[in-house]
């Protein structure tokens, strides 16, 4: 495992009330250095959107400790899926997030760079994120909690460790 997180570009959408209509958004790269340069950040990463343990789980479980894992020094929570930015937004919307940052890795870069991009053939996914939580610091990687059994097409969607609980207990430790 790398012990820094990886250098790529990230494609996300940003609102731009001056472009108007239904769909006030454009287009914004975003680096691994907009996100950790300088900051103490929490990402969890999940195999995607609108799927059963990311849904009722892993993201609402981070929503809900947003607060508590702030006031332990962190400055950003971040929501990191192979998918695309469109699905991302509507997800984090449909669930009400309101303070966990939706980042898409929708070609699988940094995913790939974190040594975490797994197949998922047999759900029909193709390539996606392994379940894991981490802390880094300004661009290093203080502590990972990642899933056991990390395996291509790997038969069962564990989340044992990689919870809002845990990073919240390794936190105020």
């Amino acid at each position: 495992m790398t012990t820094t997180v990886p250098n790529v570009i990230f494609k996300t959408r940003v609102r731009d009330e001056s472009i108007g209509g239904d769909n006030p958004f454009r287009w914004q790269d975003v680096s691994t250095d907009d996100i950790f340069k300088g900051k103490k950040i929490v990402v969890l990463a999940l195999p995607g959107a609108y799927t059963p343990t990311c849904s009722s789980t892993h993201l609402p479980g981070f929503e809900a400790k947003y607060a508590e894992i702030i006031a332990q020094g962190v400055d950003e929570v971040y929501c990191l899926s192979v998918n695309d930015a469109f699905t991302m937004f509507q997800w984090g919307k449909h669930l009400g997030i309101k303070n966990v940052k939706m980042l898409p890795d929708g070609n699988g870069d940094f995913t790939r760079g974190m040594g975490m991009l797994v197949k998922k053939e047999n759900l029909g996914f193709g390539y996606r994120s392994w379940r894991y939580a981490m802390l880094v610091d300004d661009g290093a990687i203080v502590k990972l909690f990642s899933e056991p059994g990390i395996a291509d097409n790997y038969p069962e969607d564990p989340f044992t460790v990689s919870s809002a609980e845990t990073m919240l207990a390794y936190l105020q430790a």
